[in-house]
């Protein structure tokens, strides 16, 4: 059955929908000899697909991975710097997988790898809005500063949703907040607490949709059940 080609390549496990649309306008991708455009389609059982002259793998069960991803790792599959990447961390699990959006480099917890392009893609359109918690350590702490971090702001010409702030505990200016979003946007909530003349000195993701880290150990990475798949995927439909 014919598709889109960077839905065929993001179920591949290549890469994810928005880099294979990328490859397709560098010229990296061709359909039975032929230069792709953004917009081809082709059936990956009829026609012949290359990426950089190599031929797509054959078509891979579903993995889907969690990991504690520590801090001083960044998000992308690889980097211009030559820093460190969250992906190498669980390069034993024998597919090829890559990241269920991002948490930048300062930034631990729970992330998410697999090769199904199309889980993937439900859990970060910004219209699913799956909710996501974290555990956030700040500094320039006053009391009533939970209020003003609750309330919504604009960020890149959006309106956030009004987030769930917890205050976890507060010593003079130091405090812990219990922080839970519904969108994703670029250091969304190290700018909220910004603009709440607050400071992030730590910041882990806990929780994404019904799926939490637990007491996975930071750096390690595990399967998800067939149960945790199922709930996630109820969780963004």
């Amino acid at each position: 059955m014919a598709e889109r080609l960077q839905k065929i390549l993001s179920a591949r496990g290549l890469a994810s929908r928005r880099t294979a649309e990328a490859w397709i306008q560098e010229g990296r991708v061709t359909v039975n000899g032929t230069p792709a455009r953004l917009g081809d389609t082709a059936d990956p059982e009829q026609d012949r697909i290359l990426v950089d002259g190599k031929p797509i793998p054959q078509e891979q069960s579903p993995v889907y991975i969690l990991l504690n991803k520590p801090r001083g790792y960044v998000t992308t599959l690889s980097d211009e710097q030559g820093r460190p990447n969250a992906a190498q961390l669980v390069a034993d699990c024998g597919v090829r997988v890559y990241p269920v959006g991002r948490l930048d480099m300062d930034s631990e917890g729970l992330l998410l790898f697999t090769n199904d392009g199309a889980f993937a893609n439900a859990l970060t359109h910004p219209k699913r809005e799956v909710k996501k918690t974290y555990d956030v350590w700040v500094t320039g702490y006053v009391p009533g500063a939970e209020v003003r971090l609750s309330r919504p702001i604009e960020l890149d010409g959006y309106r956030i949703r009004r987030p769930q702030v917890k205050l976890v505990k507060a010593e003079g200016n130091r405090a812990r907040f219990q922080v839970t979003i519904h969108e994703g946007r670029n250091r969304q909530i190290r700018r909220m607490c910004q603009a709440a003349g607050m400071e992030v000195t730590r910041l882990r993701r806990i929780r994404e949709g019904s799926l939490s880290l637990g007491r996975l150990p930071v750096g390690a990475w595990r399967r998800l059940t067939e149960e945790e798949v199922r709930r996630l995927k109820q969780d963004a439909p």
